[in-house]
């Protein structure tokens, strides 16, 4: 029970944070009617640095769960190994077809990275 209500706690403290960092966005008012060019270029301008925030996190977390990925596999091919020597070819072929598809996931984010940045 005593590690539970530690989960409940540091989920709640993560939600709290989470929240509080999210309110200056909702405190932004309507544009007025008659607003003039330095200021949607303003707006433009930190709509920018918020796509470069937004594409590294993105990035960041595609990259640092593919390694958590191709590192677990690289153990657990590895272990496997020194099990079971005489199956070395299946257990290889299969972890190089499992590093691959890890990869291809990471790339895939970077792809929508690029159109976050270049389409939106």
């Amino acid at each position: 029970m005593n590690k539970l209500l530690k989960k409940i706690l540091i989920l709640a403290g993560v939600l709290a944070l989470t929240l509080s960092l999210a309110v200056p966005a909702f405190a932004a008012g309507a544009p007025a009617q008659g607003e003039d060019a330095a200021q949607s270029e303003a707006d433009e301008g930190s709509t920018i640095g918020l796509k470069a925030i937004a594409a590294g996190i993105a990035v960041g977390i595609a990259a640092a769960g593919g390694a958590v990925g191709m590192g677990l596999a690289t153990a657990k091919s590895t272990e496997s190994l020194a099990r079971q020597p005489e199956a070395e070819g299946k257990i290889r072929t299969t972890l190089m077809l499992g590093l691959v598809f890890i990869e291809t996931a990471i790339i895939y984010a970077l792809l929508v990275v690029i159109l976050i940045i270049f389409v939106l």
